[in-house]
């Protein structure tokens, strides 16, 4: 039986059928649906089953999609799918002993102040360790024995970053009377600031004259510049 045409609807014979976008046409009703510009094979361009030429052929636009109850319905369906994977999810980890946290503003305080906390007491221990952690003994001829806790920084001057200990210099023993002079002659390569009543500070470049060696790391000496004399470290200075 002879199919009919997909323009006319009239029977087509093959003598004159054209078979193209899934139906039969007559050679003359190919044709564009816009101007009916007669179309062949080598030239057409479909669109929803239906021949066009290439000036008129419909261009592909984005659309928006309408909010109607079947959208409504498929959005509304897969935000409930949505939130069944979630609880799944849920339930899966609920018993591996942890929880995730929200990083809210009040927990970030929270941290923030704990980990102040944490920072002041390290600190604390830090120096308790570096001053020896005692209270320093009077000395039994002062007539009016104070004790003296360890420095501290003022209050309003905290800084409480991190800043390495400095080496410890060495151990001397206590300063008797002052040696008799040898002569010797040394200059200072450091600046070095006195930390005891018996001891002299000086500057680089200063000339130490009559010195003379107590113990290991430490010397008896008096500071040509300034006139003073007192104990000072070795490794400050330098035989000339």
């Amino acid at each position: 039986m002879n199919p009919s045409c997909g323009r006319c609807g009239t029977i087509v014979y093959p003598t004159e059928k054209v078979n193209c976008l899934d139906k039969y046409w007559h050679k003359g009703c190919f044709s564009c649906e816009i101007c009916k510009m007669t179309l062949n094979m080598k030239n057409y361009k479909g669109f929803e089953k239906r021949p066009y030429c290439n000036a008129h052929y419909p261009k592909t636009n984005f659309t928006c999609v309408a909010d109607t109850p079947e959208n409504l319905r498929l959005k509304q369906q897969s935000k409930m799918q949505s939130q069944v994977q979630y609880k799944e999810e849920f339930e899966k980890n609920k018993g591996k002993g942890f929880s995730a946290v929200a990083d809210t503003p009040e927990m970030q305080r929270i941290k923030k102040t704990q980990d102040h906390i944490s920072n002041i007491k390290y600190h604390e221990e830090f120096e308790k360790n570096r001053m020896g952690g005692e209270i320093p003994s009077p000395q039994p001829n002062s007539p009016n024995p104070v004790f003296q806790q360890p420095h501290q920084p003022p209050a309003a001057s905290k800084n409480y970053s991190y800043q390495p200990a400095a080496a410890p210099g060495p151990v001397r023993q206590a300063a008797a009377a002052p040696p008799p002079s040898s002569g010797k002659r040394y200059q200072a390569v450091y600046d070095y600031a006195a930390a005891d009543e018996d001891e002299v500070g000086f500057l680089e470049g200063d000339v130490i004259v009559d010195a003379q060696v107590i113990d290991e790391g430490w010397m008896y000496g008096r500071v040509e510049r300034t006139g003073q004399q007192g104990m000072l470290p070795a490794n400050y200075v330098e035989a000339i």
